[in-house]
């Protein structure tokens, strides 16, 4: 019997990792795969406080400490994926493929994934032109050109980490102006490999040999569609597609109260489930950051070991 239980080592999940084994309380950290989540993709950060500076943080260097300092406190871990839970009654139950844990409040922090493109035929070409994870993916489109969906921050960050690697990097933006911080924006209009796109939406994707090589784009103003071929000398190109995120919580349904797919929590991190708590980008609220999941699992945590003292 653990005192609580934490759904994912994003940025929420390891934080609230720290603060439960600095409580002393029993913590379990359940994680399918690698530490960090969304950030652990970014190969840059400069706005988290007491960072390395000078380009010197990224999304790895930056969760693997948070993971030493996990582990210092003494939190447990698992590499397990959680099939399904049950948080009806006061012993909260999560059954992975590898077993079964029970614990008397749960801090569900399973994050987001990148939001689909939404075009045509999109799932025939995703690892195949398309992708959502510039540093991932970036290295394979040397000297190629690269187009990018989205507007906002992560979007033209994402362009402009991959100018580094392709020879031009189209944004293509549903809006005539970009939403990306000014700051942003203005590192993006002085690259002079970054074009734009406005006004336009991806409505197609297709590649005879069943690799990307056609796009086509709709006008959203005039409904006028315009066909995109790859370089005959290139016979490819690459989509990435940053136009948001939808939140891992398909498992919750039916058991905590949410709206649109996010969680509802009250300022102490509280669902409407006893003993329950929901920390990170799961969780419906104005800003999305490493930082503002880092509070959320830190006080998550804290409220967590309070509800087992009040109820001791």
């Amino acid at each position: 019997m653990y005192d609580v239980i934490i759904l994912g080592a994003g940025p929420a999940g390891l934080t609230a990792g720290l603060y439960a084994g600095r409580s002393r309380m029993r913590a379990l950290l359940i994680e399918k795969g690698l530490d960090g989540g969304q950030i652990a993709t970014t190969n840059e950060i400069e706005n988290y406080p007491g960072q390395l500076v000078d380009g010197e943080e990224s999304g790895p260097t930056l969760i693997a400490r948070m993971t030493k300092q996990v582990e210092q406190f003494g939190c447990e871990r698992v590499s397990d994926t959680v099939e399904s839970v049950d948080f009806s009654g006061d012993v909260k139950k999560v059954v992975c493929t590898g077993g079964a844990y029970e614990a008397k409040t749960v801090i569900v922090a399973t994050g987001a994934h990148a939001r689909p493109i939404g075009c045509k035929n999109e799932g025939q070409f995703v690892g195949k032109g398309i992708s959502f994870c510039a540093t991932c993916d970036g290295f394979f489109y040397r000297d190629k050109e690269v187009y990018v969906v989205g507007g906002g921050d992560a979007a033209v960050e994402e362009a402009m980490f991959l100018t580094n690697f392709a020879r031009k990097v189209t944004i293509i933006h549903r809006r005539d102006e970009l939403r990306a911080a000014k700051s942003i924006q203005e590192k993006a209009f002085a690259n002079p490999k970054i074009e734009f796109l406005w006004d336009s939406v991806v409505e197609e994707v297709n590649g005879p040999s069943g690799i990307l090589s056609q796009i086509i784009v709709r006008n959203v103003k005039t409904d006028e569609l315009s066909t995109i071929e790859a370089d005959e000398n290139d016979g490819m190109f690459g989509l990435f597609g940053f136009i948001g995120f939808l939140p891992n919580t398909e498992l919750f349904e039916g058991q905590i109260e949410m709206e649109d797919g996010y969680i509802l929590t009250d300022e102490n991190m509280a669902t409407n489930v006893p003993g329950v708590f929901a920390a990170g980008d799961l969780r419906k609220k104005s800003l999305r950051q490493v930082i503002t999941a880092a509070a959320d699992g830190a006080i998550a945590a804290s409220q967590a070991y309070k509800f087992i003292e009040a109820a001791e």
